[in-house]
């Protein structure tokens, strides 16, 4: 496989999960840059052929996965703007275990890389419920109570050990806001039919392209964070399947200033779901078996991933955007003792990328079929 770039690396696993985790139609939105972060710690976390299939996801080699770690850690900190209200920006990544894991002294080395690096003890064999409410409540901190149970009951059990844990939360205003009085309610055509919803309008100068059926319009927020609309010219279920990374890397690095007259739905978005089976459908299989390497993390065998949890919420309205995700690597022992302005409408399905515009690491990734 040819060189990738760690920006088309990542918008080529942000697609690829979108495939999988979006498969059902409907509304769908996730955080690429948390699973990304939990792919990431597991890959370090992990040897031979169980690294390789994390690694052939994140598609990168064992020397670009360094790169990877820079993307993701240059995109948790924002540029200082002055003027105007400063974004949140909050990002963690928590190796959570069991005070009786032996852990490998390299992946602490390796986690302290992370941005928001931290270690925590947890009773998950002693007090499985008293583990998953100590998680769950790090998780809500971060995400300022956006997500408050990543960790459903009965996600922890006695031979649970330890847990790699993402969380982010991002709050920020648009650069050019919209103006209430603006928004009205408007059609929009949902696969089951039309339906009424929240429009909001402006005329402004937006970053555009046009290219391979599809049109994007980026709109800026402060610090350098930015939410790109993509919307094709087709019905979204015909040309969904049809976006790559190639053109989707061309249509956000082609974008450039042009009046455009847009309308844009308010938002109100969340999804809860395991990764497990998409990871598997992608090629990440031995992680979930008997037969995972987790050597990276421990020296202890019988170490296999149980399940893979992500959450993420985006909120879209007049003034700018919230949006927060996590997501959990639970981890247990196999065996136990214990001009005239384009105008772009966006009042039928599409996708929705925030992302951080200088390393494009991709925050978010939705697809909006009913905004409701």
């Amino acid at each position: 496989m040819a060189d990738l770039s760690p920006q088309r690396q990542h918008l080529r696993s942000a697609l690829a999960l979108h495939g999988v985790l979006a498969a059902e139609g409907g509304n769908s939105c996730f955080s690429p840059y948390s699973i990304d972060s939990a792919l990431g710690m597991t890959f370090q976390a992990a040897r031979g052929t169980t690294a390789d299939q994390v690694c052939a996801l994140l598609n990168a080699g064992e020397v670009d996965i360094v790169k990877q770690v820079e993307l993701l850690r240059d995109a948790a900190t924002l540029a200082v703007e002055r003027g105007g209200e400063a974004p949140v920006l909050a990002v963690s990544n928590t190796l959570w275990a069991w005070d009786e894991l032996p852990l490998n002294p390299d992946f602490q080395a390796e986690l302290a890389g992370w941005p928001g690096a931290k270690m925590a003890t947890a009773p998950f064999v002693t007090d499985p419920e008293a583990a998953r409410g100590a998680i769950n409540a790090d998780v809500a901190e971060t995400t300022r109570d956006l997500i408050k149970e990543l960790v459903p009951p009965g996600a922890i059990t006695v031979d649970t050990v330890a847990s790699l844990v993402n969380a982010l939360y991002l709050k920020t205003s648009w650069r050019e806001p919209f103006y209430e009085h603006s928004t009205e309610d408007a059609e929009f055509r949902t696969p089951a039919g039309p339906r009424r919803v929240p429009m909001m309008r402006q005329v402004e100068r937006l970053g555009f392209a046009a290219a391979g059926g599809w049109r994007a319009v980026a709109l800026p927020a402060a610090c350098g964070v930015e939410a790109v609309a993509l919307l094709p010219d087709a019905e979204l279920a015909e040309a969904e399947p049809g976006m790559d990374a190639e053109l989707l890397d061309a249509l956000l690095s082609s974008a450039s200033k042009r009046r455009v007259a847009l309308s844009l739905p308010k938002l109100d978005i969340d999804m809860q779901a395991s990764l497990t089976a998409g990871l598997g459908a992608l090629g990440v299989t031995q992680l979930f078996t008997p037969a995972a390497d987790l050597g990276g993390l421990s020296d202890d065998p019988r170490l296999m991933v149980s399940d893979a949890l992500h959450e993420a919420v985006l909120r879209v309205d007049e003034e700018g955007l919230e949006g927060a995700a996590a997501t959990a690597m639970m981890i247990r022992m196999t065996s136990m003792d214990l001009s005239e302005p384009v105008e772009v409408r966006l009042d039928r399905p599409f996708l929705l990328l925030v992302r951080h515009a200088a390393t494009g690491a991709v925050y978010f990734m939705a697809r909006v079929t009913d905004p409701s």
